[in-house]
Formats: C-alpha cells, structure tokens, sequence
C-alpha cells in the first residue's frame, strides 16, 4: 500500500533529516508551486510534497467522483500519504482550499499534526449576510463554474490573473495557466464543486492545533473579513497579514512566506 500511494499522489521527498513539512497545494495546482519555498528548508527540514488525484502528477484512474465529492476525501488523500510515510509531529504549509482539507485531516487525525500554517484560507467562499463576508454570491460561483464547462481555456485565463496578483504575461500567471490546463476538466471541475460551495466555518472550533494564518492584503479570492474571522474562530492561532497582491504569496513573493515560516517554525 505504501508504494501504491506514492504513486498515487505523485508524493516526493527533500532530505530525510530533520522536522517534517508538509506542502499541500490549491485547487487547479500542484506540488511544484511550492519550488520557491522549499530550497529554504534543505537541510534542516524533511520536506515532503504531494499531488491531490486529480490534480498534477497524480494517477487519474484513482479518480472516484464520490470520494472526492467533498474535501472530505481530499483531506483522506492527506491522511494517507501521511501513514504511508510514517509521518508525524508534522507542520503543514497548506495554499487556499487545502487549508480547509488540511484542518479536516487534522481534525480526523490529531495525532499527525504538530502545526498548521494556513497561506490564504477561506472556509466558506459564499457569502452569508449580514455574519459572514466570504467573497461571492452563488450566481457568481455557478457562474465560474459554467465558463469553466463551456470553455475550459478561457475560464484559466481569466482565474489565472487573480490567482496570481500578476499580469497576463507575468510568468507566475504563466505557471498557473499552465497548471490549470494540464488538468482533466472533469477532473477539475469536480474539485471546483467541492471547493468553492463548501462550508467548513463549523468545523474551525474542532481544530486543536495551533495556526498561523498568512492572508494576502489585496486578494480577490479572499475579503480581508475572512482573516479577522478565522482568528477568532480558531483557537490558538495567529493572524499575519503579508502586503501581496492575489493568492499566491508562495508563488509572487516567496521571500515574505519564508520569512514567516521562519519566524514562526521552532529551529527554523
């Protein structure tokens, strides 16, 4: 089993010594968007990076629409690669929605989780008026997700951008253009689903981990509401404001998410 599930999430190691990261990706991405965080970590840290099935590198006849209908089967996904490694006392660094899969797989698995470093979550990305300010209206959402059916490489073009915080012809835009058209769009729109409509908000009090909170300043997957939220839900965490424009900090300005991930990993 073990080696079936590296396989399965294309899961790939730096250095065996040390405390383990684990990086877990957003929707439409993959583990190599991490690349400008990780060479900060050789040598001190066991860096372990892995691929949801669906998304990057991962096997596609994994694929089970069901599992992966909610972030629930995501977060197993997670749960999995940690056993199959035999990993612990695990700090995560986990990008947008894997924030909500990695505070799930927490939740269900306590005993893997030393920490949680959230870069730009969002638990819920609708809006509930007048308590909560996720971001967008259904139709907007249902919206997204029909460009996304009508017409695939239109609907990366104009997420891409946002993502990003970078022009069109801004190679980190490129890297997430790139990405988004190099996954199946059953595959992704399926992820999309499970991303964007759910609502993990009852879920922050379970969490028992302490969380460092990365929001971006100007990002337009994420009203700055949600930070100040996510603070006060989740018990023990710390909330960091990092001055970025989009959703990829890791990707636009890796200098500021090492920076925080020095400060705030022991030993780092």
């Amino acid at each position: 089993m073990p080696s079936n599930i590296r396989q399965r999430n294309h899961v790939r190691e730096i250095g065996q010594q040390g405390p383990v990261i684990l990086y877990a990706h957003g929707f439409g991405c993959n583990q190599y968007m991490w690349h400008r965080i990780t060479g900060a970590f050789e040598g001190t840290h066991h860096q372990v990076l892995f691929d949801y099935v669906g998304s990057g590198q991962s096997d596609p006849s994994a694929f089970d629409p069901q599992r992966y209908a909610t972030l629930n089967g995501y977060a197993q996904d997670m749960i999995e690669v940690c056993d199959a490694l035999e990993l612990r006392g695990i700090t995560l660094v986990a990008h947008s929605v894997s924030c909500n899969i990695g505070m799930l797989a927490s939740i269900a698995r306590p005993d893997l989780f030393e920490r949680l470093v959230l870069l730009g979550p969002n638990p819920c990305f609708l809006n509930h008026p007048p308590d909560y300010h996720g971001g967008f209206e259904r139709s907007d959402l249902e919206g997204l997700l029909g460009l996304m059916e009508m017409n695939y490489i239109g609907w990366a073009n104009y997420l891409a951008p946002l993502a990003a915080g970078t022009a069109p012809g801004d190679p980190v835009t490129g890297t997430f253009i790139d990405s988004f058209c190099s996954t199946d769009p059953v595959l992704a729109r399926a992820f999309a689903e499970a991303t964007f409509f759910a609502d993990h908000r009852a879920d922050l009090a379970k969490v028992s981990k302490p969380c460092l909170i990365l929001q971006h300043s100007d990002d337009a997957l994420v009203p700055l509401s949600v930070g100040d939220y996510l603070q006060r839900e989740l018990r023990g965490s710390t909330l960091e404001l990092l001055e970025v424009k989009g959703h990829s900090a890791h990707m636009s300005r890796p200098e500021l998410v090492i920076d925080a991930l020095q400060r705030y990993l022991p030993n780092a």
